[in-house]
Formats: C-alpha cells, sequence, structure tokens
C-alpha cells in the first residue's frame, strides 16, 4: 500500500480541480502509446495506404494531435494547457497486423501532460478504427499507457519496459 493520495479528492471524498497556481512552471513532456490489432487485410489495405477511407494513418495523426488540444474539453478535472509541441508516430507490425500509436507532447506550465499524451493516443487508434470498421468490426485497441514523464516537482518516470 502506498501513502500517495488522490489529488482530485478533497478531504470529504469529493472530486475537486487541483489548484496548480502556486506550482512553478517547468518544462514538461509525456510520451504515451497505444495499438490497434486488425485482420491482415485491414492492415494490408492500411499499409498500401489504398484504404476506402483515404490516408487513414494522416487522418488518426490529425485526430491526435486535435484531441491533445482539447483533452482539458474532455476530461472533466484536466486543467487547458498551452501546448508547446506534439509528435504522433505510427508504427506498422504486419508479423501481429497492428498499427502502434506513440504521441509525445510538451508545454511550459505548471502541470504535466500526461493526460494530453494519453488522450492523443486513444483518439489515434480509435480515429483508426472509424475509417476501416466497414471492413473489420473486429479491431482490438489496448496497451494504452504511459511510457514516460519529465518536469514538475515529482521529476521523470519512465516505465519500466518503456
Amino acid at each position: 500500500m502506498t501513502s500517495a493520495k488522490f489529488t482530485h479528492l478533497d478531504s470529504s471524498g469529493q472530486a475537486q480541480m487541483v489548484d496548480v497556481g502556486a506550482k512553478a512552471s517547468t518544462e514538461r513532456m509525456a510520451r504515451a502509446s497505444g495499438a490497434i490489432r486488425m485482420s491482415p487485410s485491414t492492415f494490408a489495405s492500411i499499409q498500401s495506404g489504398k484504404a476506402g477511407k483515404g490516408d487513414v494513418l494522416g487522418v488518426a495523426r490529425i485526430a491526435a494531435i486535435q484531441a491533445a488540444k482539447r483533452t482539458s474539453e474532455l476530461i472533466p478535472l484536466c486543467h487547458p494547457i498551452a501546448i508547446t509541441a506534439i509528435r504522433v508516430e505510427f508504427h506498422l507490425a504486419s508479423e501481429s497486423s497492428s498499427v502502434q500509436c506513440m504521441a509525445q507532447v510538451h508545454c511550459h506550465g505548471p502541470t504535466g501532460v500526461e493526460m494530453e499524451a494519453l488522450t492523443a493516443v486513444q483518439i489515434g487508434l480509435l480515429t483508426i478504427y472509424d475509417m476501416c470498421k466497414a471492413v473489420d468490426r473486429g479491431m482490438v485497441i489496448g496497451e494504452v499507457r504511459l511510457l514516460e514523464k519529465q518536469g514538475g516537482s515529482s521529476g521523470t518516470w519512465r516505465a519500466a519496459d518503456g
């Protein structure tokens, strides 16, 4: 058991938005990843760029970037953050017929960008699903997780295998 507390709950257990007003602004970065598995034929369509709805990964990249910028509108207790950079990459793995999405988000501010990176990954993968669902409703999204965060008073954290 850890002695850490849930910062989004007040002393009565009620939801609260964390007050970051007194926190120092620092350079912050977060990286997250996730994957979507699909049938080999769907994977081949994405890989060849011949999917029926067009450039699946290009659209998914734009959706992921847009999602990171709008995270505070989607997750009730997230702060609006002035993001300074977002990088979204997709890696194709033919042996597993899967696409991995990796998002890296940067800001200079009083709170981190972990939620923005995780949201970017989720929406990027959901966009791939949306664009391919007409031919493959059995796609599976998973393994979404934080790989690394830097900045703030807690410093750097990295997943053991990230």
